[in-house]
């Protein structure tokens, strides 16, 4: 019985995997990070984010932060006392949920230099790639073996014991 129970675990995690929702990890800044003197506007300008991804702030700690502002203080480049606050040179801030998000170093003089991040964060899941012409027959490989153990457990057709 334990037998029977691991198959049809993995042949539900089989069938579930692909619906599963990729997320992004996006290093805010590519390979420049977050620094001084950056266009981060241009460099989010084409960039769909979505509720799961992550932005990373990659930075030469204790030079730069990152604080979690609202719209006023991005504005302004003011950190306000309830901010949230990151420092450790590699931080990771999940999207957990959409709307506009606001991202500012709260060095003196850095966000007026350009070191703030302004994104909006949508609600809908990220988008499945699609399979690439060489990885189709894979594809539909994949896709007729899913069926094939989703009717042998619904069935019940195999018996392992």
């Amino acid at each position: 019985m334990a037998s029977s129970n691991h198959f049809i675990s993995f042949a539900i995690a089989v069938i579930l995997l692909p619906a599963v929702a990729f997320a992004t990890e996006y290093v805010v800044g590519d390979d420049n990070g977050w620094t001084t003197n950056f266009d981060y506007q241009a460099w989010a300008k084409g960039k769909v984010f979505y509720v799961g991804d992550t932005l990373v702030f990659n930075y030469i700690a204790p030079n730069h932060n990152v604080y979690k502002v609202n719209g006023t203080a991005f504005n302004d480049c003011i950190v306000p006392p309830d901010s949230e606050k990151f420092t450790s040179g590699n931080d990771k801030i999940e999207l957990k949920t959409a709307g506009n998000k606001w991202y500012l170093c709260g060095k003196s003089g850095h966000c007026s230099t350009g070191q703030k991040l302004s994104i909006t964060v949508s609600n809908s899941s990220a988008p499945q790639p699609a399979p690439s012409s060489s990885s189709a027959p894979a594809a539909i490989f994949f896709s007729v073996y899913q069926v094939f153990i989703a009717l042998v457990v619904i069935l019940g057709v195999v018996n392992i014991d």
